[in-house]
């Protein structure tokens, strides 16, 4: 997909982070853009800013985890625009601590964002996508915790492992029936975005009314700290996100120092040796329990 004007393109977690950056980019480029989040403040507050620039968008509030929420967005969508030609899957969420001491409704929270909100997108969009018949992309927003499994971070581990091969055999899917649908998968490292403070947005229903444990505060200090050093924005990472979709590339590694951490996972598979420590080449990041 090289051409953006007057394409429509769907954003989820489009109210901050690289949704919003997509949705900037997009303005950019003469996209028509249908942005979703669960933000509806936020969300707002970024549609108002791409219309002052002369943008057609819209926002809608959407929970990502419902099925019938993200069904809602692509008829909306539609109704606007008459088509759905890129697709980014993006919204995501984080929790962490121990993973025994993870409990139900983080894995609930966390597995209904990050996981099957990808799903929902999949089921309800591509088959729109195939139906038109156009030239189109969907970009899945995983992240390197897709690639490898660093301690303190099983729910996010999971989640992000599943959209990794999700989104890989979507792309064989859809490369054995010859769609005219390219895919891209981003996987991120530490960025400057909201994610470290996405709790602040946990539906009532679905938060603890225990006590955080000492691996969650661990936890949550150390995704703090990496993701507020992260040397790359959240707009360079949306840049190199487009210009994927351009190339029609598959894996956007936003942080290529990572891959020696992804090599040396695979390595220990292939040798069928014990998992090594995924922070061993950066272990200033590595969260500790006490």
């Amino acid at each position: 997909m090289k051409a953006f004007a007057g394409k429509a393109a769907v954003i989820t977690g489009a109210a901050s982070g690289f949704g919003r950056e997509f949705a900037r980019i997009g303005a950019q480029l003469g996209m028509k853009l249908a942005l979703a989040d669960i933000q509806a403040d936020a969300l707002a507050a970024t549609v108002d800013e791409l219309r002052a620039q002369g943008a057609l968008a819209f926002g809608e509030a959407v929970d990502v985890s419902r099925a019938a929420d993200v069904e809602r967005l692509a008829q909306r969508t539609l109704d606007a625009y008459g088509a759905v030609h890129l697709l980014f899957n993006n919204a995501g969420v984080a929790a962490g601590g121990l993973i025994w001491e993870q409990t139900l409704k983080d894995w609930e929270w966390v597995l209904g964002v990050n996981l099957w909100g990808v799903v929902h997108g999949v089921r309800t969009f591509v088959p729109i996508m195939l139906a038109q018949g156009d030239e189109c992309h969907v970009v899945n927003t995983a992240s390197v915790a897709g690639l490898l499994s660093p301690q303190m971070m099983g729910v996010y581990n999971v989640s992000k492992h599943g959209v990794v091969t999700l989104t890989e055999t979507l792309y064989q899917d859809l490369r054995v029936t010859g769609a005219r649908i390219g895919v891209s998968l981003l996987c991120p490292a530490f960025v400057p975005t909201g994610i470290a403070q996405s709790h602040r947005h946990r539906p009532a229903s679905l938060r603890d009314e225990s006590a955080p444990t000492a691996s969650m505060i661990a936890a949550q200090k150390a995704s703090e700290k990496a993701v507020s050093s992260g040397r790359i924005s959240a707009g360079e990472v949306a840049q190199m996100t487009f210009d994927a979709i351009r190339e029609n590339r598959f894996y956007v590694i936003t942080h290529p120092k990572i891959l020696a951490s992804v090599e040396l996972r695979l390595h220990d598979v292939i040798a069928q040796r014990n998992p090594t420590d995924p922070f061993s080449l950066e272990p200033r990041v590595a969260p500790r329990p006490d």
